[in-house]
Formats: structure tokens, sequence, C-alpha cells
């Protein structure tokens, strides 16, 4: 359960049978619901529809997914998360490329990243006037850590397909976890552009963790993607 999984500084969170008791109570807003798509911008409602359909029964939205849709949309979103009987709300905030969240940055990291599915998912609400002022955290460490450890184990649908892939060589990656054979792709895929199949063979990796590093870079603002390229192959 999440109360046993956590450290004891972690706020109070809502449990989900009290979110599904309340769905009109007036700090969710009248009319919501489930996965409010239609109070979103409509192309950013048919980005998400689009990934709605990939899932399984039940299985809701994967945040990895929302976090992609919101930075390649610029849209600020407010997210009800699920993990075990708690419920976490998550502002995104791509245009300064940062979150807001009554857990801490460290605290969301140590969660079961691939545990987290997305309830609810509404344009971001102002401040309340006179509440508590919100101390936003940096997005690059969720998204990053969401790529590598979250639940979507396929390339995001932007990257997909016959492509050779590079790290921008004027990436900042300094504020990621970074070591290891993770560093030494990232440094190697500086150098030369490389395509999914191959970069699946080098040490320390396979299809999937390679996967996950394209997708983190790609959210990181970091890769190149070259379809042209003679070595790009499909990553089917």
């Amino acid at each position: 359960m999440f109360q046993t999984t956590q450290p004891s500084e972690i706020p109070p969170l809502m449990r989900v049978s009290e979110f599904h008791r309340r769905p009109r109570s007036a700090d969710m807003g009248a009319d919501a619901g489930a996965t409010q798509l239609a109070a979103l911008n409509p192309s950013l409602m048919q980005d998400l529809l689009r990934f709605d359909t990939q899932q399984g029964p039940g299985d809701g939205l994967d945040l990895l997914e929302v976090l992609a849709a919101a930075l390649r949309h610029n849209r600020a979103l407010w997210l009800h998360l699920q993990l075990d009987y708690a419920v976490i709300p998550l502002t995104l905030l791509p245009a300064s490329r940062q979150v807001d969240c009554p857990l801490s940055l460290p605290q969301l990291l140590k969660l079961r990243l691939s545990d987290l599915r997305v309830l609810r998912v509404e344009p971001a609400r102002p401040p309340v006037p006179g509440g508590e002022p919100a101390v936003p955290q940096p997005m690059g460490p969720l998204v990053w850590e969401l790529a590598l450890r979250g639940a979507r184990a396929a390339l995001l649908p932007e990257i997909a397909g016959v492509a050779a892939y590079r790290v921008n060589p004027g990436a900042d990656l300094a504020s990621l976890d970074l070591g290891g054979t993770l560093a030494n792709a990232v440094q190697r895929l500086r150098q030369q552009p490389t395509p999914l199949r191959e970069l699946a063979t080098w040490p320390g990796f396979d299809r999937d963790r390679a996967t996950r590093l394209l997708n983190g870079l790609y959210l990181q603002a970091a890769l190149i993607v070259s379809r042209s390229h003679p070595g790009a192959i499909s990553g089917i």
C-alpha cells in the first residue's frame, strides 16, 4: 500500500475512494468526472485520445504520455494521479518547465513511477486568491525518471519509425541523473547518429532501456531525429 512504502514526512493525501465520492466538490469543479478531455484544447484532446486508445480496459493514461502532450502543446494541466489508494494532485507548467505538487521533487522521484495512473486531466487553474503560494519545482528530473522508470516502454509516436538519433550537441543535461552506461551512451549519441536497433546492442543496454533513453532525451528537447540519415532503420 502507498502509506507503507513512503517516508513519514509525506503530507496527507486524498484516498481514491474519497476522490470518487467527491466528483462535484468545489475544488474539483462542477463538471468533473473521469478524465475531462472535453474541457481541453481540441488539438491537445485529440493527442491524449490517441494515447487513450492504446491502453487496455481500465488502464487509463500513463503520466509520461500526458507530460509529452502538455510539452508539445505548451498547455498547463492539472492532473490527479493514482498510486495504490492515494490521489496525488500535480500541475504541469510546460512554459516554465516546472511542476507544482504537494510532494517535493525528491518525494515524487521515490514513488513507484511505473504504477502511477492518471485519474483526471483538466486545464490548470489559477491560484486561489489569498491561498498559500505554490512553490514550483523543475520538470526536467521528473520527466527523465518517468521515461526511464515509468510504465511506457515504447517509443513516443513523434520519434518512432525509420530514424537515426543523435543528442543535440548544445543540450544541457546537467540537472539529470546521468552516470555509468547512460552517460556513455549520451556521449556516443552526441558524436554519431544511431538507430534504435544499434543502440540496443550497446553495453548495458537492451531494447527497453534504449527506448526509454530516447524518450527521455526527446522530452528534454535534447534529441535530433533524422529520417533521411543513411543509418536510419525502422525501430519496429
